[in-house]
């Protein structure tokens, strides 16, 4: 098996990650490969961004926006409350920014801190 096979069926079993998050009176569509719980107190990090092949005669504007805005970021910190919600799919979709006057329900405020170390 040649490298780029292995490093192909590696990427294929890794799953693949919808973030749906409202920003600035937009709802975006991610993609990613790796989610966690930041230890920046109200942020989840995403990493190993996904977008779709590059090589489709139709093209969206929202989609290149959103592939030119995460174009080289390795990681993003995404604010717990600007998350509207993460599903486990099969494969990636594309990239979407729809405007929206749709008002996005944030978590409850305040958020309560986390206990203090002793020393």
């Amino acid at each position: 098996m040649y490298k780029w096979q292995e490093e192909k069926a590696k990427m294929a079993a890794k799953p693949i990650y919808r973030v749906v998050v409202h920003q600035q009176g937009e709802i975006w569509d991610l993609y990613v490969r790796e989610i966690f719980q930041s230890e920046l107190w109200g942020f989840i990090e995403v990493e190993e961004f996904v977008f779709e092949d590059a090589s489709r005669v139709v093209v969206d504007p929202a989609t290149e926006k959103l592939q030119r805005t995460f174009d080289g970021v390795k990681r993003s910190y995404l604010p717990l409350n600007a998350i509207v919600r993460i599903d486990e799919v099969e494969r990636e979709g594309p990239l979407k920014a729809v405007k929206t006057d749709a008002r996005v329900a944030e978590f409850p405020r305040p958020f309560p801190l986390p206990p203090r170390g002793e020393g």
